[in-house]
């Protein structure tokens, strides 16, 4: 098996499956496997939940993707295993204007590693945040 930290960062969904298998238990029941994706998923649900996050900004493709209806679970959401079981992850938001962005972002970084580390059993190592964007949003009348 190659070396994983010479994997590149790859955005889930990719092909493969390179967070490393995990026993379940000592009675010989198997190995579980979880794919990028999934991570990526986590990922973006945890960052829908920190107020003055407006959005996680994905690429090319997943804006056509919107286009023909097929909206992403993991939009916005990069994935790489840098050692066995050690997770980072790449997120590029879009924040509400007028919000503390550091503050935001520390939120950000706090909520994804804690959703992801509980339901994986992996350790992030990194949540690596790129703002791309402010945007307002609307007001309520």
């Amino acid at each position: 098996m190659s070396d994983s930290k010479n994997k590149p960062m790859t955005e889930a969904p990719s092909r493969n499956w390179p967070v490393p298998d995990q026993k379940t238990d000592d009675a010989g029941l198997g190995t579980v496997r979880i794919h990028n994706n999934v991570i990526a998923v986590i990922a973006h649900e945890a960052a829908d939940r920190v107020p003055g996050v407006v959005e996680l900004s994905g690429t090319l493709v997943d804006e056509i993707a919107d286009i023909i209806g097929k909206r992403s679970r993991d939009r916005g959401v990069k994935v790489a295993v840098e050692a066995e079981n050690t997770i980072v992850v790449e997120l590029t938001a879009i924040l509400e204007y007028g919000v503390n962005i550091p503050k935001v972002c520390g939120e950000l970084q706090l909520e994804v590693r804690k959703a992801v580390e509980e339901m994986t059993g992996k350790s992030v190592q990194a949540v690596n945040i790129s703002v791309q964007s402010i945007r307002r949003t609307a007001k309520a009348s």
